[in-house]
Formats: structure tokens, sequence, C-alpha cells
């Protein structure tokens, strides 16, 4: 049971592996019918922040971001205190966008232009003063007109030049001073301008422009109308198609590896597991017999069974060359009990010889192992 347990885990570790490393985490409904849409041909693609409600569902588009498209098929976005603009571009990394006038007087639009209300403002200003005169002035001056504010009684102009508003002071009527949207700073003054160029402004909410940098595409986060989240941010270096080729070709003999090594270790447990009892006693005796073997020497009996040999005044000995004790390094003298090891007829004082075979199981000279007694007591 144990084994067939640990089996089943390891299966179905295997298989979330699997699943984490081939099956690619779902991105959302909402992510799929989200697509840009367009109110004609070379008009500019509408999507996130930005949503066209009669061609995308709420989801797509973020509050005071909605666009029209009028019976002319132009792209419309309304600013809360200013009225419906066309929409001439957008940058959606840098998160800019470029209106006009849809009825082609865009000075009329901007003497009344008020952002305040909506996400937007200018990404620069420039103050331009705006003058009535009369009919004959702007060829007296040689300044250049705004055409769709002027009169066969009267002509407008519009100027950022501190010199021409002093000239036109004196002459024309001041209509009024104006911060105008520019689409770029003039580090020159104006002489005049007929302002009919698209009005840059920019978004600071939604902040998106980083995620759409990145290739990504911004949306709002599930079950919110506010947060946003970057999905789809493409991945540099190896493409996704090689990507999954090495992981699967890695990722498999990886898998099977591990199989293979949990399957070794289990069948080591259980081997263990069901060892017998007495295979472990067997094996215990026979290290304490291997170990006491080694360390022990001759029983009494058969050191007692040695030969020995008192010697005389002579001090002959059964090797004349033995004249003295190996163990303690002493010269025999008479009347002293030598003993002899019979298998290599080494001898030794009785009482060191006794001693080291007590220890020892060999001779200290030779190192012969000694097995059989022998030997009797002889007086020289």
């Amino acid at each position: 049971m144990k084994t067939l347990s640990l089996s089943t885990t390891s299966f179905f570790l295997l298989f979330f592996i699997f699943l984490t490393l081939f099956c690619p985490p779902s991105t959302g409904e909402s992510q799929s019918i989200c697509r840009g849409s367009v109110c004609y041909r070379n008009e500019p693609v509408i999507r996130f922040p930005f949503r066209i409600p009669t061609q995308q569902l709420a989801p797509c588009g973020y509050a005071g971001f909605e666009v029209s498209c009028n019976v002319t098929n132009q792209t419309l976005f309304r600013l809360p205190n200013s009225g419906y603009f066309s929409i001439q571009g957008i940058d959606y990394g840098e998160q800019e966008i470029w209106i006009n006038d849809p009825d082609n007087c865009l000075p009329r639009r901007i003497l009344s232009l008020n952002l305040s209300g909506s996400s937007f403002t200018a990404v620069y200003y420039q103050e331009f003063s705006f003058f009535r005169c009369s009919s004959s002035n702007y060829i007296k001056y040689g300044l250049n007109p705004v055409a769709c504010l002027s009169s066969p009684n009267y002509t407008v102009f519009a100027t950022s030049s501190y010199k021409v508003v002093e000239d036109l002071t004196g002459s024309c009527e001041l209509m009024a001073v104006v911060p105008v949207p520019v689409q770029w700073p003039f580090f020159e003054q104006v002489l005049s301008s007929d302002l009919s160029d698209d009005l840059r402004l920019t978004w600071a909410t939604p902040r998106c422009g980083r995620c759409e940098s990145r290739g990504g595409k911004c949306g709002l986060k599930v079950n919110s109308s506010t947060e946003v989240e970057c999905r789809n941010v493409p991945q540099h270096g190896i493409p996704r198609a090689a990507r999954y080729a090495i992981t699967f070709g890695v990722g498999v003999p990886g898998l099977m590896l591990i199989m293979g090594l949990i399957c070794c270790v289990c069948g080591r447990v259980k081997s263990f597991t069901i060892r017998p009892d007495h295979q472990v006693a067997e094996l215990a005796s026979s290290t304490i017999t291997s170990q006491a073997n080694a360390v022990s020497g001759l029983d009494g009996a058969t050191i007692e069974s040695y030969p020995k040999v008192v010697l005389g005044e002579s001090r002959r000995l059964p090797k004349p060359d033995d004249a003295t004790c190996a163990i303690c390094l002493s010269e025999y003298q008479p009347k002293e009990t030598i003993k002899t090891i019979p298998e290599c007829n080494h001898g030794f004082h009785a009482e060191c010889i006794d001693q080291w075979l007590e220890l020892n199981g060999s001779c200290p000279i030779c190192r012969n192992s000694l097995e059989r007694p022998m030997g009797t007591m002889d007086a020289v």
C-alpha cells in the first residue's frame, strides 16, 4: 500500500509539472474580444483606453475615453466642457492624442477651449493674442489672418509676438489672450498664425505607455473598472516555438529520469523493509566474531603447552644466536626459563612470551600465526 501511494503521488507530481511546462495560462475572455476598431479606412485605430461603444464592449475601454463616428465617418472625441473634436492621430506608447475641429475652424474652438473635467492636458502651451482689425489692416502689417474668423468687415489675427501685440493694440480690438496647446514649443515669437495645426494633448491615467512601448496590450483587470494590467508582452530571445521544442526535448527525458530515480528509491526502501531479521542477526554475529578474532591472542592451555627450557650455567640455547630476549631486550641468564615457539623455534623469556601470546596470536619476530600446541619441560 505504501508503494502504491508513493507511485500515485509521483504520477500527480509529474502531471502537474507537465501542465505547468506545456499549458500556457489563460488570459481571460475579455482579451480575445477586445480588438482595435476604426470608423473608416485611414482613420486612427481605436483600442484601449479608447473605445467605440457601438463596436466594442465596455471592458475594452476606460471611463472618459469614449469615441464615436459621425455621418462622414470621422472619428470624434468629446471633451466635457468643449464639445466634440476629430481625432487625427493617437500615440498609445507616449499616451498622446492629436485633435482638430471637424468643421475646419479650429481657432474658434480654441477661443472656448476648456480641458477641465477631462483626463487630458496640453503637452506644450503657447500664449496667443487674438485681435479684430479693419479689413485693410492685414495688408498694412503683412500678417497672416485667421480666415474662418474673419469677414468682409474685419480681419482676425492671432499672434504671440510682443511687438505685434504692441502695434495692434492701438488700432485693433483685443478679443482674447488664450493659452494654445501647440504641437511643439516655439522658441521664437510667432508674428501671426491661422492656428489650423492639430492640438496635441496627453493623458496620465490610465498608465499604459510602458506596456505599449514593450509591445504588450493594456487592459482592465478582471472585475475592475479602474485598475489596468499589461498582457501579451513579447518575449525577446528564443522564439516561442523553439522554446517549446527545447522544453519538450529536455523536459521529457528529465521527467523520465526523475521517475526512474523515484522507482529506484522505492525499490530500495521496499527491499530493506522486508529483509528477514535473522539475516541481520547473522551479519551482526559474523561481524562480532571477526572483530573478536582480530584482537584476541592464544588461550592459556595453548600457551602453557609450548616447550620450556631452564638455562644452566653454560646457558646453552636451542638457537645459539638467540642470546637476547626480543621482547624485553635482556640477555638470558642461568636458571632463567626460556619458552620457545614450535613453528619457528624462536625463544623468549617465559614470562615475556606468555604476556605477548595472551594478546597476540603470532611470533614477535617472524609474525607467523600460531595454531598447534606442543612441548615438554626440560632442563639443560
